[in-house]
């Protein structure tokens, strides 16, 4: 049972026991907090996921071979913005490994216990130089309330850091507390946007079980989001269980646990849909009557991409019509006989008969910052919730501008 869901204020990654966080600047960007540390005080069980795009970035890569010499145990996580270190070859791996060896120095742990990420413009050449003079600086910063200093720390276009924290009970009597943070803005549709995620507890869980629970909460949350499309070369999302509340997660406690991870994991997740660029909207759409929950997915993924459907949504046009179309080429069984379309509560195509006359009921509900649009597939009797925003003007303005 999940006591309490919230955005963290003074906490998020640092709520559990057991973890340290800072975030400096490093003069990795022209302005801000550019360079963020996560500590673990005793070896940590690690689980991570990244993107499966085929152009992977140095760290992506360096952390995919941590976890795996270290048998999936970490200490620490240090993540720089500004600058992705992807496209960068040989070089770009170096720089990446340099930052985990002068990490595992600070902390005192094996260079395969330190996992990496990394934020910012594709094909630029990191400044190692830079990052190795701020992380004695943020070591020393390190501490339980520098969550939120830690957040900032990784944003790069994100109009506010994003952060949350849960209070589980565990069984009877355990419980347990999980923390997280997250980055994205733009370039957001994690296939596994630019995202991270890096989430904690104090529970103790064995790797297999924590692998699988982060996989099954990033599928309904951080793999149920879009805001553009576009999958990263960097998205990752990394879970570090240190078992310092003494709450041991067997599969009898498993539901419990991944209950409240999903919980954090989602809330994170909508965070960097309302935080999407140029976003003023945050939508979620839902298809049911699907074949399979394949198809309800990929129909509600190719609906909440839809640029028609974003541009409509954004100017408060109740247009059931794109909806539709989308839903009939979006590649999975659909009967248009069958279909229906809703906005909030009002059903505005049903059985192959527009209703136009709720328009006006629809478009006043559209006003709103929440937006809720349904496809019935008229199929089958699976379903799926996917998250997107509003397309606006200031979405082009930023990604027009955003190296020069």
């Amino acid at each position: 049972m999940i006591v309490a869901v919230k955005n963290a204020i003074g906490g998020g990654v640092t709520t559990p026991q057991g973890f340290r966080a800072a975030g400096v600047s490093a003069g990795i960007k022209s302005r801000g907090l550019d360079l963020a540390l996560l500590v673990s005080g005793p070896p940590a069980t690690a689980a991570a996921v990244f993107t499966v795009n085929r152009a992977q970035a140095a760290p992506v890569l360096v952390s995919r071979e941590h976890l795996q010499r270290s048998g999936g145990t970490a200490r620490a996580i240090v993540v720089n913005s500004g600058c992705a270190n992807a496209c960068t070859g040989d070089e770009g791996v170096r720089v990446a490994r340099d930052m985990a060896s002068e990490t595992a120095r600070l902390v005192g742990c094996p260079i395969e216990q330190v996992l990496v990420a990394s934020t910012g413009v594709i094909g630029v050449a990191l400044p190692i130089a830079r990052v190795m003079t701020g992380l004695p600086i943020a070591f020393a910063a390190l501490g339980t309330d520098q969550g939120p200093m830690a957040a900032r720390a990784i944003m790069t276009t994100d109009p506010f850091p994003k952060e949350a924290a849960a209070h589980v009970t565990i069984g009877a009597r355990a419980v347990a507390d999980i923390g997280g943070m997250a980055k994205g803005s733009g370039m957001i549709e994690p296939m596994m946007a630019t995202m991270l995620g890096f989430v904690t507890t104090d529970a103790s869980v064995p790797q297999p079980l924590l692998d699988r629970a982060l996989r099954e909460a990033v599928n309904d949350t951080f793999n149920a989001i879009t805001v553009d499309g576009d999958c990263s070369t960097n998205d990752c999302v990394m879970l570090l269980a240190n078992g310092q509340s003494g709450t041991v997660v067997d599969e009898t406690l498993y539901g419990e646990f991944v209950g409240g991870l999903r919980a954090v994991c989602l809330e994170l997740a909508l965070g960097i849909v309302r935080g999407g660029e140029g976003a003023t909207k945050l939508v979620t759409v839902t298809v049911t009557g699907a074949a399979s929950k394949a198809d309800a997915r990929r129909a509600a993924k190719a609906i909440a991409n839809s640029l028609l459907v974003k541009t409509a949504i954004h100017g408060g046009d109740p247009n059931w019509g794109r909806l539709i179309a989308v839903a009939g080429r979006a590649g999975v069984e659909f009967e248009l006989g069958r279909a229906a379309v809703s906005i909030g509560s009002t059903v505005l195509f049903k059985n192959g008969r527009p209703h136009d006359e709720c328009a006006a009921q629809a478009a006043a509900y559209m006003k709103g910052k929440d937006i809720a649009v349904g496809v019935n597939l008229g199929a089958g009797s699976a379903s799926s919730t996917v998250w997107t925003c509003d397309l606006s003007a200031e979405y082009i303005r930023i990604n027009a501008d955003y190296r020069t």
